[in-house]
């Protein structure tokens, strides 16, 4: 499969134009992925354009690249959003990886009671732009034409909001129904996944006093790092995604 790679250039790029690589993105085609004359490769702008093309020069400051071929890939509708708590050390950014590498569509940091990990201040602000370089990664390892936006960390309040125009699944070991039982419907699907200590039964209490709904994925309990990603394995199938 040809390498793949992100730059705005792609919005107004058309077959027979030539695409230009600079700074990050061209030293990392040149010495690291070591793109050659003629190699083809794919070039996106992380919102929906996709273009088919061959390199026709390659330094560490600029890669050029000729469009062979271009189409526009439509934002997914209805989406799959995960509400990922905050973890300590790694955890919650192998979710946020996994997750994107899988499919979601867009990434909401959540300040739960049980987080250990705190977001405030300059810290939030550091946070997010942490998880959306993981997720702009893993978007091009992927080869995904749209790249996730990462919100900014909300709380429970924030999530109860949601919750009058997003369908909202909880994922709780202790739920009544599986979410491979869960029926689709239009509306955008938002799966809220909690820290290693799980959700506070005050946090779900007003979650689904809002509207939200409890599911369970199975008969193990999934760590935080491994819970969102499962749940949105089990939701491409269900929407035929996969």
């Amino acid at each position: 499969m040809a390498l793949h790679f992100v730059t705005p250039d792609a919005t107004a790029a058309s077959a027979g134009s030539v695409v230009s690589l600079t700074g990050p993105e061209a030293k990392h085609a040149a010495v690291v992925r070591r793109v050659r004359l003629g190699e083809p490769i794919t070039l996106g702008d992380g919102a929906g354009v996709w273009l088919e093309g061959e390199v026709v020069s390659a330094a560490p400051a600029l890669v050029e690249v000729r469009v062979l071929e271009r189409r526009e890939d439509p934002r997914p509708d209805p989406r799959i959003l995960l509400v990922q708590a905050l973890a300590k050390g790694d955890r919650d950014e192998l979710a946020v990886q996994a997750a994107c590498e899988l499919g979601v569509d867009e990434i909401v940091p959540w300040q739960a009671a049980r987080s250990v990990s705190r977001w405030e201040g300059a810290k939030a602000a550091k946070g997010r732009e942490r998880w959306a370089t993981i997720v702009r990664e893993a978007a091009k390892q992927a080869h995904r034409s749209w790249i996730p936006e990462v919100a900014a960390v909300e709380s429970t309040a924030d999530l109860v909001r949601r919750a009058g125009s997003q369908r909202i699944l909880i994922l709780d070991p202790t739920a009544p129904e599986r979410l491979s039982a869960i029926a689709p419907d239009e509306r955008d699907i938002v799966l809220v996944v909690g820290p290693e200590g799980g959700i506070a039964p005050e946090e779900i209490e007003r979650l689904v006093a809002a509207g939200a709904e409890r599911v369970l994925l199975g008969d193990t309990v999934l760590r935080t790092s491994t819970a969102g990603p499962a749940a949105i394995a089990v939701l491409n199938v269900a929407r035929g995604r996969w």
